[in-house]
């Protein structure tokens, strides 16, 4: 799964790499993805025999470098937050808690909220869910957007034809953004399964997290989300990948 992953990422043009390396052996990686208007950062991986030996720092002192000289607005990553350590290293780099997030996981729902319509989204949407993501984050995802038309995991959800909601994808590393809550359940509802590790909903929002819980799902890890540069408080539902 790793290898896959770290493949998929390496091979795709919105993603920067790096590795770390000592006496020619890798022993840490970082990834910056670019697709869109503000960066997500990760993953990072340190190998477990030359941690606490400031190869983290390195890499993401590289990358804040990077964005940097990209003149880039923002940057955002995901931390575990039961690892102290790497809260207190990515605060000293300067970045900023915006949000607790909860990791949730288990079988697909197959659930249908009355009203909201979901159907796999089309190149045809993608005005329409860029100006959604816009009304709630302050800017757009598109480049994400665009690859799950692509992969066809994007869907969108619909109330008397208009898109009150999308996702790229329900899972580790898709986005959503939705007008209410009820579009966001119809979303996670309608999702034939959870890619990877599940996917994650801010912690705040309790109707939607109730409503996961009363459903059976669970959450299997608490998040933070953290970020340097231009930020806009949500202003309506959402749930974020592991990037940000």
């Amino acid at each position: 799964m790793a290898t896959g992953l770290v493949g998929g990422l390496v091979e795709h043009p919105g993603f920067h790499g790096i590795v770390a390396e000592i006496d020619g052996r890798i022993v840490g990686s970082n990834f910056l993805d670019e697709r869109s208007h503000i960066t997500g950062l990760g993953p990072i991986t340190v190998d477990p025999a030359v941690q606490n030996r400031t190869v983290g720092r390195r890499l993401m002192e590289y990358m804040l470098t990077r964005i940097r000289d990209d003149d880039r607005p923002g940057v955002r990553l995901l931390q575990a937050t039961w690892h102290n350590r790497s809260l207190c290293l990515y605060t000293k780099l300067g970045f900023d808690t915006r949000a607790l997030l909860s990791n949730m996981q288990g079988p697909a729902l197959n659930l249908t909220i009355p009203g909201c319509d979901v159907r796999p989204a089309t190149a045809d949407d993608l005005v329409g869910c860029d100006a959604l993501c816009v009304q709630v984050h302050g800017h757009d995802r598109h480049g994400e957007l665009v690859d799950g038309v692509t992969e066809g995991t994007a869907t969108v959800v619909e109330q008397q034809g208009r898109i009150v909601g999308y996702a790229s994808s329900v899972g580790f590393l898709g986005h959503a953004v939705a007008e209410h809550n009820d579009a966001l359940k119809a979303l996670i509802g309608a999702a034939p399964s959870f890619f990877g590790p599940g996917f994650i909903l801010p912690t705040a929002n309790g109707d939607v997290l109730r409503w996961c819980l009363s459903n059976g799902l669970r959450l299997v890890q608490p998040l933070t989300l953290m970020g340097i540069g231009e930020y806009q408080e949500p202003a309506g539902p959402y749930m974020p990948s592991i990037l940000y």
